[in-house]
């Protein structure tokens, strides 16, 4: 029996399920919300353009990339995004600003690696148009390839077009991309958020997208949020709509069919996809230089670092300690911010790449990345398994804006597992600056075996009687004393959180699983604590 409060619609539920991944409808509707989150609102108002998704007059699935000159997106309040621009004429989404019109959307900005999705509906301005959210949530960076991009004066429309079927030269373009963007969407159920569209973004090496034929295409998908949106919407309504871009030209090369989902693919072109989007094509729109936008690879920042030292912290956790390899200073970075890292995996034809928090202090003169061994990481086992002292890593500058609150108000740091990285990097920063301001450590692990870098966190705490620790072991072993190496048995709770009596300034940073995460925060928010008070960060096990 479909559940109105449920943020998933039955197609979704029933990947999820085929996936195994059966409890995500339990938690998800922590970070699914009918707004905009303060942080979304400002990420959307800065971008130079907008994924669409939506259907035709035709009911054909389409998606599209619109941009605008500077500041051409806003948001007045936090469930709707003013866009002062309009669609060219030749776009397959033009006669979407129909009043009403449902639509799915996504910010991306590939030189940070940030995403947010949203789905809507749309309704005409005198400017462009709005569109009044129905479910908004954010998204990880995987699978992002880093680019800058540049506007160019706008030429005049070349003539989009059209074909039932791929030509040689859009086949060979196809065969060299690393990016995509999807749309679906079902709409069997008018008065359930989750009705409408979804447009998401796929990235892969270049040629991850397989040209089976003129009319077929085949698209690996990867380990993601496990919400499903795409592969949901495809079980309930097998329309799909693609856009490749041609990011040196700006042209759009819009494509619209039918899509099945291969769930155990035998003869797969990629061997990390987990399953495949077999993908019928019905028609195909071309539209040369349709945006004033251009991109590049990105890479600024890329530096080579070289392993200095690594160290067991855990059963699973490994902290490698990344020093400069030619003698210049490294760049600096906060507490908060993660490092982003790329490998040259054995086997692997693409290069890996992966973004890590740093775990260490921001004042030292390296970098400190505690990672996580997991069963199936590609990039976590090569570094566990595989690199040593003396090795070399190529990286890019710190970036992130999971930061500590500027201030000295209260600040309560809670994690759970590796989640504890940049919290320790927070008691570091806020140790270094010698204040007096109350800090709270809160952390949730296994048991002693799997509780990474326990003696760093209580020197901390010796050395600043600002700073106190309150450690959940959901496991104890057999050695773990209470009162020595935890202070309580079970999970992290709000109400262990609200026991502290932090006070109503009190700013709450939280790192962790994603069903952690939205406990938490939806706790924390239905006993008063204001969201834009709330930080968190999440993660993943994709390794």
């Amino acid at each position: 029996m479909f559940d109105a409060t449920n943020p998933f619609h039955p197609g979704e539920l029933k990947a999820q399920v085929r996936a195994g991944k059966t409890d995500v409808s339990e938690w998800a509707a922590g970070f699914i919300r009918p707004f905009m989150p303060d942080q979304h609102r400002d990420f959307f108002s800065q971008l130079p353009f907008l994924v669409l998704a939506g259907a035709d007059t035709a009911g054909r699935h389409w998606v599209t990339l619109l941009d605008g000159p500077e500041g051409f997106i806003t948001s007045s309040d936090p469930t709707a995004l003013q866009i002062n621009t309009t669609p060219d004429t030749q776009d397959p989404l033009a006669t979407v600003l129909a009043t009403g019109s449902p639509v799915g959307m996504l910010g991306i900005e590939l030189d940070s690696r940030r995403r947010n999705r949203m789905n809507g509906h749309m309704r005409r301005t005198a400017a462009g148009f709005v569109i009044d959210v129905d479910q908004s949530f954010g998204n990880c960076p995987q699978y992002i390839h880093e680019r800058t991009w540049r506007r160019v004066p706008a030429g005049t429309p070349v003539g989009a077009q059209h074909s039932v079927g791929l030509s040689k030269e859009q086949t060979a373009r196809i065969g060299t991309a690393d990016t995509l963007f999807i749309g679906t969407g079902q709409q069997q159920r008018e008065d359930h958020a989750s009705n409408g569209f979804d447009a998401s973004h796929r990235g892969g090496a270049p040629g991850f997208v397989h040209v089976v034929d003129a009319t077929h295409l085949r698209i690996p998908d990867y380990a993601g949020n496990n919400f499903f949106n795409t592969i949901g919407n495809l079980v309930e309504n097998p329309a799909i709509g693609l856009v490749f871009v041609d990011f040196e030209t700006g042209g759009l090369l819009h494509l619209t069919g039918r899509a099945t989902i291969d769930w155990e693919p035998e003869d797969s072109h990629d061997e990390g996809a987990q399953r495949m989007i077999d993908v019928t094509i019905d028609a195909v729109v071309d539209r040369p230089a349709a945006l004033a936008l251009r991109w590049s690879a990105d890479t600024s920042g890329l530096r080579e670092l070289v392993v200095i030292d690594r160290v067991v912290e855990s059963a699973d956790i490994t902290s490698f300690y990344l020093g400069s390899a030619d003698g210049t200073p490294l760049e600096p970075f906060a507490a908060g911010q993660h490092l982003p890292i790329e490998l040259d995996v054995p086997g692997r034809d693409d290069v890996v790449k992966r973004s890590y928090s740093l775990s260490g202090a921001p004042e030292s003169d390296h970098y400190r990345l505690s990672i996580k061994r997991e069963a199936h990481g590609i990039a976590s086992r090569h570094l566990h398994d595989v690199v040593a002292v003396g090795d070399r890593i190529t990286a890019r500058t710190p970036s992130g804006d999971f930061v500590v609150p500027h201030g000295s108000g209260p600040l309560v740091l809670v994690s759970a597992g590796v989640g504890l990285t940049p919290m320790v990097a927070a008691l570091h920063e806020v140790a270094g600056e010698g204040t007096e301001r109350p800090v709270w450590y809160v952390h949730g692990a296994r048991d002693s075996r799997h509780h990474a870098l326990t003696d760093e966190v209580r020197q901390l705490t010796r050395s600043n009687a600002n700073i106190s620790v309150k450690i959940a072991y959901s496991q104890p072993g057999s050695a773990d004393v209470e009162g020595l190496d935890y202070d309580t048995q079970g999970r992290v709770t709000t109400e262990q959180l609200l026991n502290l009596k932090a006070g109503p300034d009190a700013d709450y940073m939280l790192c962790g699983p994603a069903r952690f995460l939205s406990d938490i925060r939806t706790g924390l928010e239905r006993a008063g604590v204001p969201s834009e008070r709330i930080h968190f960060e999440t993660f993943g096990p994709t390794g």
